[in-house]
């Protein structure tokens, strides 16, 4: 019998969550293979079984593990059962497994497969009784709106009434109704919590707001994303363009991605951007590295492994450490215009937003451009207004003339080395 312990997973972390259990008490578990799913307050990760045999489980789903605490046991001297021997042996043909159906059912059986069979058929549209029928057609009733209450899940004439006299009312729900629930906060949460109030406590943050005109921009993506996909296996994104824009800029006013310790100031000749993805577990803020050295294609590729990362919680605590700028999107959300809130120990983060065609002034012409309301929420103690502003104008000069993004200034300027 040997024990699987909580694997140690960053120097400051001293505890984690149980998720979920991937292989249930009583087991047959192969060596290597994935058991458990544990969740820090930075990352979720997985607990692979160290031996074959039969695994003990320690804990139930939902409790807090310190680092060292067992979490499961496992018996090598059980035997491999046959199924998954020769489960293993398939595997390694290709040949795919075939299940047996018996051939006689017990009464359990039959009844658990009418029930399903019922819970399949319950997926269908309901009928309705001619007079509901008539109503509903009269009115223009959605029937999703409505809650059957006759005989077999049939809608009735009163039923129809019912999502009549409470539009908007959900199905299923009570009316009037009360109900609390509660649930744990993860890990993940109560670090997002903790770090979101510190920042507000700790930094004299201020934002700052402009606008940019996305024309060149859009008419770039649609003129090459067909090619560029073909190129490089990947979208073309308005992630990149704000990538090369933003690490030009913060080269220029290197105080916009600096960052206090202590009584020193902290300068980066590098780019670490880190980008906000909303995964199933709440906020994370995985490191592009080096993005200011990375072409568009790379940063695009990186964006999308980082991204698919998160969502599927597989992120390791090395790719979300670190970090010298961040960038977040509210506006894949629809979100017009926000403060973000920066991402400590940073000194400043620029907001995207959803583009919208607006009306804008353009050689005193009155015309319609898609516009994207931008802000950066930035230190006051590191970061005056003067570079602050400077800091988001010249993002937006380059996301308005894309062309720059290729030497950071204009190309005939470059080339008359003004």
């Amino acid at each position: 019998m040997i024990d699987i312990k909580v694997p140690a997973v960053g120097e400051s972390i001293s505890e984690v969550t149980l998720v979920k259990w991937l292989k249930q008490d009583g087991d047959y578990v192969d060596r290597d293979e994935v058991i458990a799913e544990l969740e820090s307050e930075k990352a979720t990760f997985e607990v692979n079984a160290e031996k074959a045999g039969s695994l003990k489980t320690h804990g139930k789903e939902g409790d807090t593990l310190k680092i060292g605490d067992v979490l499961a046991s496992i018996d090598e001297s059980a035997v491999k059962p046959a199924a998954k021997t020769a489960e293993k042996a398939n595997a390694t043909n290709g040949t795919p497994q075939k299940t047996t159906e018996p051939v006689a059912k017990s009464a359990a059986e039959k009844v658990a497969v009418s029930q399903a069979a019922e819970k399949k058929d319950s997926g269908a549209e309901p009928k309705a009784t001619p007079v509901a029928a008539a109503i509903i057609s009269d009115k223009k009733v959605d029937k999703g709106t409505i809650i059957p209450s006759g005989a077999n899940g049939k809608i009735v004439k009163h039923d129809v009434l019912d999502a009549l006299n409470n539009p908007g009312r959900l199905p299923g729900k009570a009316l009037f109704g009360r109900d609390l629930r509660k649930e744990k906060m993860s890990n993940l949460r109560k670090t997002v919590s903790r770090r979101l109030v510190e920042a507000k406590n700790t930094t004299a943050m201020l934002t700052t707001f402009n606008e940019v005109d996305m024309s060149q921009v859009m008419t770039l993506r649609t003129k090459y994303k067909d090619k560029f996909k073909e190129k490089h296996g990947v979208n073309l994104g308005f992630m990149s363009f704000f990538t090369k824009a933003c690490c030009y800029a913060l080269q220029e006013w290197p105080a916009v991605n600096a960052y206090i310790d202590g009584e020193e100031i902290v300068f980066h000749d590098y780019c670490d951007i880190s980008i906000a993805v909303s995964a199933p577990k709440g906020l994370v803020v995985p490191v592009i590295r080096n993005a200011e050295s990375l072409s568009m294609a790379e940063i695009e590729k990186k964006v999308v492994e980082l991204a698919g990362k998160a969502r599927d919680n597989k992120l390791s605590m090395e790719e979300m450490q670190g970090g010298t700028f961040t960038i977040t999107n509210g506006g894949v959300f629809g979100s017009l215009m926000s403060t973000p809130i920066i991402n400590i120990p940073q000194s400043a983060i620029l907001g995207m937003h959803k583009i919208e065609e607006r009306a804008v002034v353009l050689n005193g012409q009155i015309v319609i451009r898609p516009m994207m309301y931008l802000a950066v929420s930035y230190d006051h103690r590191i970061i005056d207004g003067r570079e602050s502003v400077s800091f988001l104008v010249r993002v937006k000069e380059l996301l308005e003339n894309p062309d720059q993004l290729l030497f950071g200034k204009d190309p005939v300027k470059a080339l008359l080395e003004l």
